[in-house]
């Protein structure tokens, strides 16, 4: 079945960027370019539409101006230059925040949890970050009620709680109703490497290891069997050996 598929840009070139990436997916279809919220609406009430990706910053009627004005909204991934309004797509429960120049790895992953959403396979809505490689990446995180902002620097390691994540941080621990495959997802993986069904670790922030174990933030973590050689050719890779 074909997902129905809008552009909302006030840039030719980001809509063109867009489409060239969808002719990647035989399920996508594209119903629509606009380049303004106004066109976009006068669409949305001309003919049925799945997933639209709306541009935050236009003139006149920004994005999420215009989402909140929708009573029922399509699936809606924000494509934008600007990072600081991802805590309104949280807000908004989008399903995914893109930051541009968009890159098609990142894109893929966002049109895989519209595929997942689709599904009904349970996923997360949203966690916010700047491009992989970028030195001052961060995560949104909803903990209690309050969304907050992780530097990916300060990470030491993730632990599942099974339908909530641990997040240690250098001088604080986070607990978030996430999946960790979700934050797997989204962590730079030259950066962090998947130790155990229920780990996950900054490589940068190993101490010591030894058969089974991996020494972070002086705690020992276990290497699951089905990890162990994945983690050993990363360890290899940083320049660490296994005796």
């Amino acid at each position: 079945m074909k997902i129905r598929t809008i552009i909302v840009d006030d840039e030719p070139h980001a809509i063109e960027v867009i489409e060239n990436y969808l002719g990647n997916f035989s399920q996508m279809e594209i119903a629509g370019r606009c380049n303004s919220a106004i066109q976009a609406f006068q669409l949305l009430q001309q003919k049925p539409v799945d997933l639209m990706f709306l541009d935050i910053k236009m003139p006149g009627l920004n994005g999420t101006e215009f989402l909140r004005s929708l009573k029922h909204p399509p699936k809606v991934i924000f494509t934008t230059a600007y990072g600081e309004y991802a805590l309104d797509g949280f807000d908004l429960n989008v399903v995914d925040y893109l930051l541009k120049p968009i890159s098609l790895e990142r894109f893929m992953q966002a049109v895989d949890k519209v595929y997942r959403l689709n599904d009904h396979k349970p996923s997360a809505m949203l966690t916010p970050a700047l491009p992989v490689g970028d030195t001052e990446a961060f995560l949104y995180l909803k903990v209690e009620r309050k969304t907050i902002k992780i530097n990916i620097n300060d990470i030491l390691w993730i632990e599942s709680l099974r339908d909530y994540v641990k997040v240690v941080a250098h001088n604080h621990v986070y607990i978030s109703k996430q999946r960790i495959s979700f934050l797997e997802e989204m962590l730079p993986e030259r950066r962090f490497v998947r130790i155990h069904r229920s780990f996950i670790v900054a490589l940068s922030k190993i101490e010591a290891f030894y058969a089974g174990v991996v020494e972070v933030g002086g705690h020992e973590l276990p290497i699951g069997r089905n990890y162990k050689q994945d983690v050993q050719k990363r360890l290899k890779t940083e320049g660490m050996l296994f005796n």
